[in-house]
């Protein structure tokens, strides 16, 4: 009897580790990992997400969180592709969603120059777990009918240039991803404006971890919020009137399974 062969058809798979617990995986995410021969994984990737790939695969930290990236992109791209060329299946494993601020199209780019297969397994993204934690809807009826996410962080380690009247006349729920250390700068944006000072406003530091924390205020005040918090962890900022609508009963019992599962 024949034993079966091992498929040396290189092919990388970028994909969504979600947002930190590991049971947010989607079932599709979770088969990738089990089946990679190499994982290049970001820093914001939980280290038990990191246990369920194979005994044989090969780890990578290629160090990518907000400011801190021990590798540059190019040099990324290259390590997807060598490791895919000789015949690997390599995840690329990202935070959250790999589409959202992930950088995803570069290296795609770079996969389909060097005509490797590749596919991307989304994830859900940290502003819809942050959010669903909380009980708190993202959009609803008489409060909110759009949603934007925006960096705080541009390629140049500065804010980028959004178009800050376009998103105070949707009147909608923003999002603000990697925007810990440039949020006095998109509240000033954003006062200016015409938004409400009023604004209810909340940051969520670590988000579905055990070391989450919630910070509230509101507009006017969310930035010096975060700061007197001196958080370290990535953080996102939730600016908008359904952030009144969050259940702190929804919060408590959240952070208690969170910290009972850790123990």
């Amino acid at each position: 009897m024949s034993m079966p062969t091992r498929d040396t058809t290189g092919r990388a798979s970028l994909v969504g580790a979600g947002p930190g617990d590991p049971e947010l995986l989607t079932l599709k995410a979770l088969r990738r990992i089990e089946a990679a021969d190499v994982v290049l994984y970001d820093k914001l990737v939980d280290p038990r997400i990191l246990d369920l790939a194979p005994a044989h695969a090969r780890r990578i930290d290629v160090g990518k969180r907000c400011g801190q990236h021990a590798m540059s992109q190019a040099a990324i791209n290259r390590l997807i592709v060598s490791h895919a060329q000789a015949g690997s299946h390599v995840v690329r494993l990202k935070g959250g969603d790999p589409m959202v601020f992930g950088r995803a199209g570069e290296e795609l780019a770079a996969l389909e120059a060097a005509g490797v297969p590749a596919e991307v397994v989304p994830g859900i993204t940290v502003a819809c777990a942050a959010a669903a934690s909380m009980a708190m809807p993202l959009t609803q009826r008489g409060y909110s009918c759009s949603l934007h996410f925006i960096t705080g962080h541009g390629a140049d380690e500065v804010l980028p240039p959004h178009d800050w009247n376009a998103l105070a006349a949707c009147d909608g729920t923003i999002a603000i991803y990697m925007g810990s250390r440039t949020l006095a700068a998109v509240t000033r944006q954003l006062l200016a404006a015409g938004v409400s000072p009023a604004t209810p406003a909340i940051a969520v530091e670590n988000a579905t971890l055990a070391t989450e924390r919630r910070l509230p205020g509101t507009l006017a005040d969310i930035a010096a919020v975060v700061t007197a918090a001196n958080v370290t962890g990535p953080t996102l900022v939730l600016v908008g009137r359904v952030v009144a609508l969050r259940r702190r009963e929804a919060v408590e019992l959240a952070l208690i399974e969170l910290r009972t599962r850790a123990a």
